[in-house]
């Protein structure tokens, strides 16, 4: 195998197709540093999946359904203090207990929810609603749930990275469905070429990405959208209103870790229209699409 040849790694997790790019050891040791790589991601995904009974997530949930107390771990704990910080950022947009408005917005719905129904289901929502006292979680109104859709993947793959890194490897990228972290660069120094997905619906790229170092994620509705008497609705939901939100159809963000980049983005998202005047003081590196077609931000080219 040659050095300048990386080893490409293709999986299944959380939901989306995945891939794994490494380069700087012969055949055999790249591909246990992958298979680490790889089951740090699945470790995770046991942790903090919904769709897992035996989750620590369902079991956090199942003291918030009861509103109850639960003590967590320290690794939890951080990611619940970065949920508090974007929750705190977003003035309430990004919210780890809006998953529970999924009940009725969904794929299967075929009418409008009443407003009486968004209302019930947003006394259940809200950060507000629970008291973090580091490592204890105290949920104050019985029926909630959290919902690390938002974080879990992209902590996932900034770990991911951070696998390979602790056993040697300099140069390689994690994709895990379009949430990326950089191992480093090419071994000539050259940074990875990151295509932007069209939202629109076009085979070619609206853009490329140029990135030698930390984070990349995309926010957008091109992918998870549903369709409800004949009108496209976002999955993205404003948990201040609980109407699914509008605006822009694509947000990419560039940072230190795909954790941070992924909370810029779905912050953006959240805001709709506001959203490009607020990425001009929150993220120097950042793209976004207009319903229009038409790009935005810093990082064009």
């Amino acid at each position: 195998m040659s050095a300048t040849e990386a080893i490409h790694s293709e999986f299944f997790a959380m939901g989306s197709p995945c891939s794994l790019s490494l380069y700087d050891h012969v055949q055999g040791d790249t591909a246990q540093v992958a298979e680490a790589a790889i089951a740090e991601v699945r470790r995770i995904e046991r942790r903090y999946s919904r769709y897992i009974a035996n989750s620590l997530l369902c079991r956090i949930n199942r003291a918030a359904n009861g509103g109850n107390s639960i003590c967590v771990d320290l690794e939890t704990a951080d990611l619940i203090d970065h949920a508090f910080a974007a929750y705190a950022r977003s003035h309430g947009l990004f919210d780890v207990t809006s998953g529970l408005m999924r009940q009725i917005w969904n794929d299967e719905i075929d009418r409008v929810p009443r407003e009486a129904e968004i209302a019930a289901m947003l006394a259940h929502v809200g950060l507000d609603k629970v008291v973090w006292q580091r490592p204890k979680l105290t949920f104050l109104v019985p029926g909630m749930e959290l919902d690390f859709g938002g974080v879990a993947k992209e902590y996932a793959v900034d770990r991911a990275a951070q696998v390979c890194r602790l056993r040697g490897a300099r140069h390689g990228l994690v994709n895990l469905g379009g949430d990326i972290a950089v191992v480093g660069p090419h071994p000539d120094g050259t940074p990875w070429r990151i295509g932007i997905r069209d939202p629109m619906g076009g085979e070619v790229a609206v853009a490329t990405l140029f990135v030698a170092s930390g984070g990349v994620a995309t926010s957008g509705d091109y992918e998870r959208f549903f369709e409800v008497e004949g009108r496209r609705y976002s999955h993205a939901i404003n948990p201040k209103t609980g109407w699914p939100v509008a605006g822009l159809p694509s947000v990419t963000v560039a940072a230190d870790t795909c954790l941070t980049a992924g909370m810029i983005s779905t912050i953006a998202l959240l805001m709709g229209d506001a959203g490009p005047q607020w990425l001009g003081t929150a993220a120097p590196a950042h793209l976004y699409v207009e319903s229009t077609g038409k790009l935005g931000g810093s990082i064009l080219s």
